[in-house]
């Protein structure tokens, strides 16, 4: 609960993702859908508080704020100090990326073309304050991320069709050649149920 003794935005989203997967949506309508309650979740930044807007100097940070109980997605947020970014990778699932404060930059690659052969590199291109990404396996799932701030924190907020804590995804280097990770998170400093 708030200072207003309303539950907040993150509560809101949850509620409103919640009831998406509740009704069997599809991917194409959870992604739609789920835009729109991001855009909204997104649109002002006070509700996040301010120890999971910290960067660490050793690399960006990945904080859990909710995973669905049957598994069926989860919220995080990502917090990018200068200079900081990802590998390539893939996530296997659907995704929603909004940027709630700073820049990112954005390269998206194409899959590979053969078994063992490079990653073609596709859009580049960054995200400003309430700009939204959508990935997934349909539409296309492998990126690179990094903060476009050469001299800020930028900070986004994470939807995946599932624990993106847990789910074994792909890691590529610049030769195509994948390697399986799991991104673990950082803290888990709110509940695992926002609502």
């Amino acid at each position: 609960m708030n200072a207003h003794g309303d539950a907040g935005p993150l509560a809101d989203f949850v509620r409103g993702m919640t009831a998406l997967v509740d009704h069997g949506a599809d991917e194409a309508t959870i992604l739609r859908d789920g835009r729109a309650l991001l855009a909204s979740l997104i649109a002002q930044e006070d509700w996040l508080p301010d120890a999971l807007m910290q960067p660490d100097p050793d690399g960006y940070r990945i904080h859990r704020l909710h995973v669905d109980p049957a598994g069926r997605f989860s919220v995080s947020a990502m917090v990018w100090g200068p200079g900081q970014g990802t590998p390539i990778h893939d996530h296997t699932v659907w995704g929603m990326v909004g940027v709630l404060k700073g820049r990112e930059r954005c390269e998206e690659f194409s899959p590979l073309l053969e078994p063992g052969g490079p990653l073609v590199q596709g859009h580049v291109h960054e995200l400003a304050p309430g700009d939204i990404d959508l990935v997934s396996p349909t539409i296309g799932d492998i990126h690179r991320v990094s903060n476009a701030l050469e001299d800020g924190v930028s900070v986004s907020i994470h939807v995946y069709g599932g624990d993106i804590g847990a789910i074994e995804r792909s890691r590529f280097d610049d030769t195509g050649r994948a390697t399986p990770f799991v991104s673990p998170y950082a803290s888990c400093l709110l509940p695992s149920r926002a609502a």
